[in-house]
């Protein structure tokens, strides 16, 4: 049963080509080095493990791939919790983005005070709010793929950025 085409709908950026402009601008906001790219990267993967997303999970394990990351590492961010190959500062940045995407607990906030706390351990002021940024960009383009399902490619993992 092979499916050649799983997208729902035709590239967005086709029909509003402002698309182009709004992603060269989060990719800019983001590329100030302040966060390692690649914790950049295994974020965007955890939050597209989050909403169950295959075009961005492969999206980004391509990113990571050509960034050299070991496949251990790889395959570990959906159980980095008790995985041994995640930075104290990467685990930090895993459980923002886990906070932020999944819902909280009942009567409690997504980002407690505590988070934020362990998060800022890790990342002055300028790399908390690109991270806080990067976690901006992939809720951004989770809707377009949630919604679109865009079909699964690799190839875009050669375009990764510095």
């Amino acid at each position: 049963m092979t499916n050649p085409s799983i997208s729902r709908m035709p590239d967005p950026g086709v029909f509003v080509p402002e698309l182009a402009d709004i992603s060269a601008a989060l990719f800019r906001a983001t590329g100030n080095r302040s966060v390692p790219r690649t914790t950049m990267n295994l974020v965007h993967l955890r939050a597209g493990q989050i909403v169950h997303n295959t075009y961005l999970t492969i999206l980004n394990t391509a990113f990571l791939r050509k960034a050299g990351e070991s496949e251990e590492r790889i395959t570990a961010v959906s159980s980095w919790q008790d995985a041994p190959y995640f930075t104290d500062a990467e685990r930090a940045a895993l459980a923002l983005v886990e906070a932020t995407l999944q819902p909280a607990p009942h009567g409690r906030e997504r980002v407690t005070d505590e988070l934020y706390a362990e998060v800022a351990e890790h990342y002055d002021d300028k790399a908390l709010a690109t991270l806080t940024v990067a976690i901006g960009q992939i809720s951004f383009f989770i809707a377009l793929a949630v919604i679109g399902k865009p079909q699964p490619v690799t190839s875009l993992g050669d375009e990764q950025w510095d």
